[in-house]
């Protein structure tokens, strides 16, 4: 437990100081580039931990709070009405508030800028290293009356599109279609079926889709079934339903009152919503058939809520001794060839990102989606963990959305002063220092609590 934490801290001050200090390097360069002087360059908050003066003259620190960091500029808190009082006139063409409209606007979204090149970057060096590899999505079954079921999707099933966006793996199947999180409609599906050669599109009617799930998982709501593990019992614990019921070590699971088990995945979803119903199930055992009676137990969930439970684990078997040659897919890229799919992927995650913020201020999905602090330790532990490539994604998506969220036009964000610019170019000159005061907290008031929604989150996700 200790080391699992140890890890997320770590995972945790890594990540956000290689975000933090991408972001403000962008002002700190593109500042040095307009000829501005910059006084101090700041990643972390906090009591510095470490100090020093370059030989350019500027002031580093590095402080212990990972949260944020900041790039002090000569003349930055002097841009409502600029005056001699903050910057002598011999230092006028060093100022932040004597350059042109333009290159203020380019210092400002210089920041953003350089958390978008990072992730295409990272995507690159994905792409060159890795290439796309994953599962082919073709349907491995259908749950019965399922969406999925009702729209005429069948087992073979290869799905080439979701809503006309071309899918090589499942992964790209489950992105695309979480961009569809709380909307009404049509979900469109593309699939070339296996005992044809005509490819047909499928229409699957949602309504406000999975828009209070924290967690979705939208393949699996719509009845669809990847490849999965075998539903295969690896332990039976003493005392437990599945013991009572004449369950064994070895046993496969193949069907349940009648509905065949599509793989492990399921077998768990129809015990734990069956507590205190009695199970006709079959099992394989050796080279026979055989017919069982289990009574899943009623306990409480993390939610609170009646599931079933029956005390038997799964054994364990990686998709890779399961997958056939022809389900795997795998496409390499040159370093020229690279580029495209990492500025794709960079495009689609912003877009993304941008909708969710969208779908979440108008209600369509819940707010508890925000994560904090604590949240983001668990998932950077879990990636470094899984693996140099998997890291890398979740910080290239992160990076994203650090991009995404301080182009917002919120006061004491990068957008709210691009907006304040806007405008100054529009009325030709600088917005009224009392409505950049009333800006200002009114942006402290929305941060705050949107930080403060964050780290409840974060804590009620834990208790």
């Amino acid at each position: 437990m200790m080391l699992e934490i140890l890890v997320s801290v770590l995972a945790l001050i890594v990540t956000l100081g290689i975000l933090v200090t991408i972001h403000e390097f962008g002002h700190f360069w593109v500042a040095r580039r307009c000829g501005v002087k910059v006084l101090r360059f700041s990643i972390g908050f906090g009591r510095a931990v470490k100090t020093w003066v370059g030989k350019d003259g500027v002031e580093y620190v590095i402080a212990p709070i990972p949260l944020g960091g900041y790039v002090k500029m000569l003349g930055q808190e002097d841009t409502t009405v600029p005056n001699s009082s903050e910057v002598s006139a011999s230092q006028r063409h060093l100022s932040f508030a004597y350059k042109p409209l333009w290159q203020r606007m380019a210092i400002v979204a210089a920041g953003p800028a350089f958390n978008f090149l990072l992730a295409i970057f990272i995507y690159w060096v994905i792409h060159l290293t890795y290439g796309i590899n994953g599962i082919s999505p073709i349907v491995n079954g259908v749950s019965n009356d399922s969406a999925a079921a009702r729209a005429g999707l069948e087992v073979g099933d290869e799905i080439l599109a979701v809503d006309g966006q071309e899918t090589i793996i499942w992964q790209q199947v489950t992105l695309q279609m979480l961009s569809r999180l709380g909307e009404t409609g049509d979900l469109v599906l593309t699939v070339d079926p296996a005992d044809s050669s005509s490819i047909r599109d499928i229409r699957i009617p949602i309504s406000a889709w999975m828009g209070g799930s924290t967690e979705p998982d939208p393949v699996r709501d719509l009845g669809i079934v990847r490849i999965e593990i075998p539903a295969r019992i690896g332990e039976v614990l003493p005392g437990g339903r599945a013991e009572s019921g004449g369950l064994l070590a070895g046993d496969e699971v193949l069907s349940v009152n009648g509905e065949r088990i599509l793989g492990w995945t399921h077998w768990v979803e129809v015990v734990r919503s069956s507590p205190e119903l009695e199970l006709d199930v079959i099992v394989q055992r050796g080279g026979s058939e055989t017919g069982l009676l289990i009574q899943p137990a009623l306990v409480e969930g993390e939610d609170g809520s009646a599931m079933g439970s029956i005390g038997a684990s799964v054994q364990n078997t990686s998709l890779a001794e399961i997958l056939p040659d022809e389900m795997r897919r795998a496409i390499h890229f040159g370093p020229i060839a690279a580029i495209k799919p990492a500025l794709q992927e960079t495009w689609d995650k912003s877009v993304f990102v941008l909708d969710s913020v969208k779908k979440m201020i108008i209600g369509l999905i819940s707010v508890k989606n925000i994560n904090g602090p604590i949240t983001i330790a668990q998932v950077a532990g879990e990636t470094a963990t899984y693996g140099l490539e998997v890291y890398l994604g979740f910080l290239a998506l992160l990076s994203i959305s650090l991009g995404v969220l301080n182009l917002l036009p919120i006061p004491v964000l990068d957008g709210g002063h691009l907006l304040y610019y806007m405008i100054e170019a529009v009325i030709r000159r600088p917005v009224p220092e009392r409505i950049q005061a009333w800006g200002l907290q009114l942006g402290l008031l929305l941060i705050s609590g949107i930080m403060v929604l964050a780290i409840y989150n974060d804590f009620a996700r834990i208790l």
